[in-house]
């Protein structure tokens, strides 16, 4: 693999698209001082990762971006591209089968730096690892730079070694060691958190044991009493099967009677006929003479009544007559009054239509005033809106004037701090020339110091966090552990009140098929959507008896058949007038209007007062009590004892607010387990943070002792002085030329803003202006709206009168036609009332004698009728004796009818209650008969009962029980097996890493001791080629081949010194590059980039030097900068470096083989 050719854009002083290609494998670049030929080492540095702007001569990372020049604008990024070579397959991995790799990165103004691997982005590791065991890195010593020869001879010990690891190509085994060390820490800490999620889960388990145990005594228990209830059931069912079986014997001996009285009652009813048929002749004999007599008498009747019909007649048509006469007069009169009153309302017609006309006028003449006056509003606003956009543009001109300026100030304010910078870092290289930096080493000794100290201080205020956090973790697990208990307690409680309301609403399931056919088995119950006061609900369920279990229905069943059960059905009916202060008042909500049971149910505190209360009752009304005592003029009711169907309103609620409850305690354990998690995290992160410190104190207490090392390098830094403040007295100069530009800038500016606040003035003064005039158009704008809304007003007010006006008179004038038709109806009438009176009085004589007649006829008829009479009195006798008979029989009849019905109803309820029983015994799985099979031959009811009660004791005593225990205790358990598990995995896992790092460093010791002896025996080997004589080793500066450091020694021919440290520069440098050369032999790197290495070497020196380079081309790549005659004659192929632009390097390749080529031609 070798460096096919570097593109730098936008960095340093490269500012221009360049490309660097390295045909060769000698490549010399040179140029004048200044040129920018360092900046191609440091490019090809930063690409490979180099994270430091110091070392790339730099202040921050931006630095390393074309800042621009006198001619030329900065520019707002930097990229450079390395293209290697990979046709030989050198880079391991999934890139090995690359030809070409292209390793690109590029940085911006604002700080942000990407890196791209074959134009994908990629990070800064993948670089990194991509190069690991090549020899190549950001520090790698296939780059050396100024004064990095004298560095790397005179490095201590620990910062050669790395050179060798590079070399040995155990940086991989180092970077995959740091890394297994980091999985091995955070295995231990997971190790330790799974340590004590299982200790506190054992702690659980231990009290969920004890739950589960008292659970399962309960369930025992439980299925112990209920074997007891079934066979109490079963007894039950067979004393109501006796009981039933009595009933239908006493039955079946009223039907016997019942019979025997029918029997009488048919014969009864047979004599009852034959008297009957007798009665039916005499009473058609009867009726014939009673019908003459009738006949008579009607005649007669007839005729008097047409006599006084006659009379009455006359009478009516005189009465008649003087009526007419009287109401012709009336008429006559009111026919005046409506003339008059037509004429004074067609006066007052004319004078209203004046009025509405010149109200018209005035109508008409005030919309037109407030047309003009909106117009002169419409017309200010305009000028308002443009006055306000006039205002705003010198404003905004303003604004952004004043904002250049203080841009302007801003940026004159950085000048001059960076003036002032500059100056003071002239003055501080200034003196630094004649002295050593020892002030800022000793400042910088005491700043680790304070930042130990600091350290120890953060160290302390953590331990004490974490033993606060862990005090409150303790607490909130505690929280949690009394909440785990009271939910627990809660859901028992919960459970036992939903079983008992469950079995309190039980539905009878012969009423399922029935509700089925009708659709109503989806429909609510009353109890579903009834919400009562606190405290009343006992009150209410009395009061609603069997309906507070009731289908809430819209409409009646049409078909009741088929239906088998006891069906209770409520609806909303015509509501009562609730009395004041009636028990319909505790309803908060109900699904169905409950006035017709409450609405005259009065509500007392207690039945002291009802009683008190009672004699003044209305008629109609009750009393209840809070506690269910119900009671009236005419009953008393009251229910006490065991009743599951009792309290099933107060149960309802109190479910409710059990489950409202448990939702808070739920919710409340939620968040105290959050907080526990998070304190539990907040403490892992101390606990991180506190390693991370003891890390960091190690880390600088290592970097204190390695600063005196330091204070000896400080030599070095007087070669770069010199050119620093040439630097820095060009930079200044710049800064100088561009600080008097920004402020001839700042005086324009200025003039700018004094013409923009002047155009401000005058629009704000055009405003004013028109704010003034504002008040007087919006005044008469209002002035004239309320003008034409009053004249509208009084016009549409007249055109009402108007048309009122005109309705009377056609009332009026209608009126005067109707009573003119009444007159001549009455003219007409009066005639023919005299006409009639004339006629009337010629028949009475006629009908007077006809009567007379009609009297001595109904003599003669009355004394037959007697007869008749008399006899048909007898037969009706006769006839009430027979009916008195078969009323008696029809008496016992029903008596012993009702008696039957009342032992059918008694029948019919011992047969519902047993089958109740026997299907509560099937529900649970039980057969009746197989139940009394199984029954002791001495079992009796009583004593089931008290064994029963012990059970419920027992249970009872067991107190709060947690039937979730034993399922939870089954997943806890199952959890710890699973943590278990883990633990063990984590343990493996550990002594996996172990075993791993141990492996990593038996290998690493081999190989870097294998390194080490092929790297000092090529050092024996190079250091008398070329020096022509002498002596060169390595040594070991401990025992631990992990972490041993590495001492060069060199002895040049003819001298004994017993330090590196005593050699020339020369020598210094001739040493480093034997070590170098050395290194490369054993593992080359794909390229060596060399800068003025040969700076202090002789020309024999530098003669060797080139000759060993030559040499070494033919495996490795070499870049090498130079200023030498004799290194330039030695290359393949030369870069010239210019800057004929100021600021700006340029590239110009010479091909010497090529060159000489057209020389000889």
């Amino acid at each position: 693999m070798r460096l096919k050719c570097i593109r730098l854009s936008g960095f340093k002083s490269f500012v221009d698209p360049t490309t660097v290609s390295f045909p060769g494998n000698m490549t010399a670049v040179v140029g004048p001082n200044g040129c920018g030929k360092s900046n191609i080492i440091d490019a090809v540095r930063w690409v490979l990762g180099e994270s430091s702007a110091k070392n790339l001569r730099g202040e921050a990372m931006t630095d390393v971006i074309f800042n621009g020049s006198t001619s030329r604008k900065p520019v707002s990024r930097a990229s450079i591209e390395l293209v290697f070579d990979n046709a030989e397959g050198r880079i391991p991995g999934e890139y090995a089968s690359y030809a070409e790799i292209s390793v690109r990165r590029q940085v911006t103004r604002e700080g942000q730096s990407t890196y791209f691997l074959n134009g994908t982005k990629c990070r800064r590791r993948d670089i990194t690892d991509l190069f690991l065991g090549t020899g190549l890195g950001p520090r790698s010593y296939a780059i050396i730079e100024q004064g990095m020869i004298s560095r790397l001879v005179e490095a201590r010990p620990d910062d050669l070694r790395i050179f060798i690891e590079e070399a040995a190509g155990i940086s991989k085994y180092k970077e995959r060691r740091r890394e297994t060390e980091n999985r091995m820490r955070r295995t231990q800490d997971n190790l330790a958190r799974l340590t004590d999620l299982r200790e506190e889960l054992g702690r659980q388990l231990e009290r969920l044991q004890r739950q589960a145990q008292a659970a399962e005594r309960y369930q025992t228990l439980r299925e112990q009493a209920r074997q007891l209830e079934t066979q109490l059931t079963a007894m039950r069912w067979r004393s109501l099967d006796e009981q039933a079986a009595q009933l239908q014997q006493q039955l079946d001996e009223r039907e016997t009677r019942l019979q025997e009285q029918i029997h009488l009652q048919y014969q009864a009813d047979a004599g009852t006929e034959q008297l009957r048929d007798r009665h039916h002749e005499q009473t058609e004999s009867f009726n014939r003479v009673q019908a003459r007599f009738y006949v008579i008498g009607a005649e007669i009747a007839r005729s008097e009544q047409s006599i006084q019909h006659a009379r009455q007649r006359l009478q009516q048509l005189r009465d008649d007559l003087r009526d007419a006469e009287r109401q012709r007069a009336e008429t006559e009169a009111h026919l005046a009054q409506d003339r008059d009153q037509l004429h004074e309302l067609d006066e007052q017609d004319a004078l209203l239509q004046e009025e509405l006309t010149q109200a018209q006028e005035r109508h008409e003449l005030a919309q037109a005033q407030l047309m003009q006056a909106e117009e002169a509003w419409q017309q200010w606003q305009e000028q308002w809106q443009a006055a306000s956009l006039d205002s705003q543009r010198p404003r905004e001109e303003l604004q952004r004037v004043s904002l250049q300026l203080q841009q302007l100030h801003t940026s004159a304010g950085q000048l001059a701090q960076r003036i002032q910078r500059l100056q003071a870092e002239q003055d501080s290289l200034q003196a630094g020339m004649g002295d050593t930096d020892l002030a800022a080493l000793q400042e910088e000794q005491l700043l680790l110091q304070e930042q130990l100290q600091e350290l120890q201080l953060q160290q302390e205020q953590q331990q004490e966090q974490l033993h606060g956090l862990q005090q409150q973790e303790r607490t909130l697990q505690q929280q949690l552990n009394e909440g785990n208990s009271q939910l627990h307690q809660l859901q028992g409680q919960l459970s036992a009140l939903q079983a008992l309301q469950k079995q309190a609403l039980q539905q009878d399931d012969g009423l399922q098929p029935w509700l089925q056919a009708q659709g109503l088995e989806q429909a609510p119950r009353l109890l579903d959507g009834l919400q009562v006061e606190p405290g009343w609900e006992l009150a209410v369920e009395t009061v609603l008896a069997g309906d507070v279990q009731a289908f809430c229905v819209g409409a009646w069943p049409q078909d009741c058949s088929g239906l088998n059960g006891h069906l209770r059905l409520v609806g909303n009916g015509p509501a009562l007038e609730p009395a004041s202060g009636s028990l319909l008042e505790k309803i908060r909500h109900s699904a169905v209007d409950l006035s017709p049971w409450l609405a005259h149910v009065l509500p007392v505190a207690s039945l002291a007062e009802a009683l008190q209360k009672l004699p003044h009752l209305p008629a109609g009304h009750s009393l209840v009590t809070s506690d269910g005592c119900w009671l009236s003029g005419s009953f008393f009711r009251l229910q006490r004892g065991e009743n599951q169907q009792q309290g099933v309103l107060q149960r309802a609620q109190l479910l409710e607010q059990l489950n409202a409850e448990l939702g808070t305690l739920q919710q409340r354990l939620a968040g105290q387990e959050q907080q526990l998690q998070a304190c539990s995290e907040q403490r892992s992160r101390l606990q991180q943070d506190a390693r991370q410190l003891r890390e960091q104190e190690q880390r600088d207490s290592a970097e204190l002792a390695r600063l005196q090392s330091r204070l000896a390098a400080e030599q070095a830094r007087h070669e770069q002085l010199q050119q620093r403040l040439e630097q820095g007295r060009e930079q200044l100069q710049e800064l100088q030329e561009q600080q008097a530009l920004e402020q001839e800038q700042q005086a324009e500016l200025q003039l700018l803003q004094e013409q923009a606040q002047e155009a401000v003035l005058l629009s704000e003064a055009s405003s004013e202006q028109l704010q003034q005039r504002q008040a007087g158009v919006r005044q008469q704008h209002e002035q004239a709206r309320q003008t034409a809304a009053r004249q509208q007003q009084h016009w549409q007010e007249l055109q009402l009168q108007h048309g009122k006006l005109v309705t009377q008179r056609q009332a009026t004038a209608q009126a005067l036609e109707r009573l003119q038709q009444q007159i001549e109806r009455a003219s007409q009438r009066q005639e023919q009332l005299a006409l009639g009176l004339a006629e009337g009085e010629s028949p009475i004589e006629l009908l007077q004698a006809k009567l007379e007649e009609q009297l001595q006829q109904r003599l003669a008829v009355d004394d037959e009728l007697r007869d008749e009479r008399l006899a048909l009195e007898e037969l009706d006798n006769q006839l009430r004796q027979m009916d008195k008979q078969r009323h008696e029989a029809a008496q016992q009849a029903e008596q012993i009818r009702a008696d039957a019905e009342k032992l059918r109803l008694n029948w019919h309820t011992l047969r519902v209650q047993r089958d109740g029983l026997e299907q509560q015994l099937h529900e649970a799985g039980e057969q009746v008969q197989d139940v009394l099979l199984g029954l002791p031959a001495d079992a009796a009811p009583e004593s089931w009962q008290t064994q029963l009660e012990q059970f419920s004791g027992q249970i009872q005593r067991l107190g709060a029980i947690n039937l979730a225990a034993i399922e939870e205790y089954q997943q806890q358990s199952e959890r710890k097996r699973f943590l278990d598990a883990q633990n063990a995995d984590l343990e493996e896992a550990l002594d996996t890493l172990e075993n791993v790092i141990r492996k990593i460093d038996r290998e690493t010791r081999q190989r870097f001791k294998e390194t080490f002896d092929k790297i000092n025996s090529g050092l024996q080997t190079l250091f008398p080629k070329v020096f022509g004589g002498g002596l060169a080793w390595l040594e070991l500066t401990g025992e631990d081949l992990l972490d041993t450091g590495v001492a060069i020694m060199a002895r040049p021919p003819g001298k004994k010194n017993s330090t590196i440290h005593l050699l020339s520069g020369g020598e210094k440098a001739l040493t480093a590059l034997a070590l170098v050369f050395a290194i490369f032999q054993l593992n080359p790197a794909p390229f060596c980039m060399l800068d003025e290495v040969d700076a202090p070497l002789d020309d024999a020196n530098v003669g060797r030097y080139a000759r060993l380079v030559k040499e070494m081309s033919a495996q490795v790549q070499f870049i090498y900068i130079t200023h030498n005659k004799i290194a330039m004659e030695m290359a393949e192929q030369m870069l010239g470096v210019t800057m004929q632009e100021p600021g700006c390097s340029r590239l110009v390749s010479v091909n010497l083989d090529e060159a000489v080529a057209l020389a000889e031609q």
